[in-house]
């Protein structure tokens, strides 16, 4: 298998504008990275709470093949919090707010194209580092500005990152090797995903507004600050265009939905465009080709829900898309509903409803057969079939798992080495 194929969670990605709907080719020339040695294809799970990822095989039994604690250098970074005062409040609305009462040390997770490292934003210390994967110690640390860092995306040739900088709406480019600052631009408010497309010309990112207020009322979502979709340029990071979805969301009838995009998925003829919004049960299809709100599904509600929107986490009911290689089929993690399930794309017809608790992520396995979610209330992932959308098996992970990547690792590793 190629050392440096894309993610499958990024591979359904957008070309450059709303008029561009033909896949893009790699550029000509493009120089790939070269690995090291032989490889292997593995999940990486962040246990958001507990600041450690699991990794497990990218298909089959998805058994655990090591353990890698993302905070090596957390005695460093509270001293550093607690000698500062702004920091520290930083720090503690962060835990109190995003982190539903906990501290938030591993959102997202990319190896390196040789699988000697995996690259962590860290939203409690406001960073990202880059960790060896046979020694588990740092070998470099951005810090962000605003003090929180969030979701990632890797470019289609392995060698950058890009961090949504969440509290000071600016993403970040940085060098997956080094570490260095490669570019960045502004954002809307709160940003959030992150996606290339998939000959890395274009860079899109998400910004979902603030997701902390009470203000939960569909009467108040003004409030929530400025949220659009931001495409800059992949080499410059030069802004594109903007797209807000309020006016689209509007013209469709839907002036009732968020239009705070949160989790995206984009078919394989990148000709549509499908997200989950704040608050919402369901989920949004975007011709690209019109710019226009094609369908909206909403799921079915798990009658146990609470219907106190200020209670659901983040502002999120769904949060987690993903779709399978072939375009037929969107999966779905439904938070606050706690069940995931696979709906047809060409019906919006959705198959069985999976019980899972607080699912917070849908990634697709290494062989493009299964949804695999993160079950983050019952510290698990569970890998649900794409063909039948019957549940395969769970496997236990650590404390809160959010945020599941693909990556690559020597094939014999088996963790870092101890000391």
């Amino acid at each position: 298998m190629n050392a440096f194929k894309r993610p499958r969670t990024s591979l359904v990605l957008l070309a450059a504008t709303a008029a561009l709907t033909a896949v893009c080719a790699a550029p000509a020339g493009a120089e790939q990275p070269k690995a090291s040695g032989p490889l292997r294809e593995v999940l990486f799970v962040g246990n958001n709470w507990d600041g450690t990822a699991d990794v497990v095989r990218s298909t089959g039994t998805f058994a655990k093949v090591g353990h890698v604690n993302v905070i090596p250098d957390k005695a460093q970074r509270l001293t550093e919090i607690y000698l500062n005062p702004v920091r520290l409040a930083i720090y503690l609305a962060i835990q109190q707010g995003p982190g539903e009462g906990h501290d938030q040390y591993v959102d997202d997770m990319y190896t390196t194209p040789d699988g000697r490292s995996v690259v962590v934003s860290r939203p409690s210390f406001g960073d990202v580092v880059s960790l060896d994967l046979a020694t588990g110690k740092v070998n470099w640390r951005y810090q962000v500005s605003g003090y929180r860092s969030d979701h990632m995306a890797l470019s289609p040739d392995g060698r950058r990152v890009v961090v949504s900088a969440s509290l000071a709406n600016t993403a970040y480019v940085i060098d997956i090797e080094t570490g260095r600052q490669l570019g960045s631009f502004a954002t809307g408010d709160k940003p959030h995903e992150n996606v290339f497309t998939e000959d890395g010309k274009y860079l899109w990112n998400m910004s979902i507004g603030e997701v902390q207020t009470s203000l939960d009322d569909p009467l108040w979502d003004w409030t929530k600050g400025d949220r659009h979709i931001t495409v800059v340029d992949g080499t410059t990071y030069q802004p594109i265009r903007t797209i807000d979805m309020r006016a689209r969301l509007n013209a469709f009838g839907r002036s009732d939905l968020s239009n705070a995009v949160r989790p995206v998925a984009f078919s394989p003829d990148w000709s549509k465009l499908y997200f989950q919004v704040s608050f919402f049960n369901g989920f949004v299809e975007y011709s690209v080709a019109t710019d226009t709100i094609t369908r909206v599904k909403t799921l079915p509600v798990n009658p146990a829900t609470d219907p106190d929107r200020t209670k659901w986490p983040n502002d999120s009911r769904d949060h987690g898309l993903s779709m399978s290689p072939d375009g037929a089929k969107l999966c779905v993690a439904g938070t606050v509903d706690d069940y995931a399930t696979v709906v047809d794309r060409a019906t919006l017809q959705e198959g069985p409803l999976v019980p899972a608790s607080k699912p917070y992520w849908a990634t697709v396995s290494g062989d493009g057969k299964s949804c695999v979610i993160s079950e983050s209330g019952a510290n698990q992932i569970t890998a649900i079939d794409f063909a039948t959308g019957q549940k395969i098996l769970s496997v236990p992970v650590g404390y809160h798992p959010q945020r599941v990547r693909l990556g690559h690792v020597p094939t014999d590793w088996t963790g870092p080495a101890a000391g």
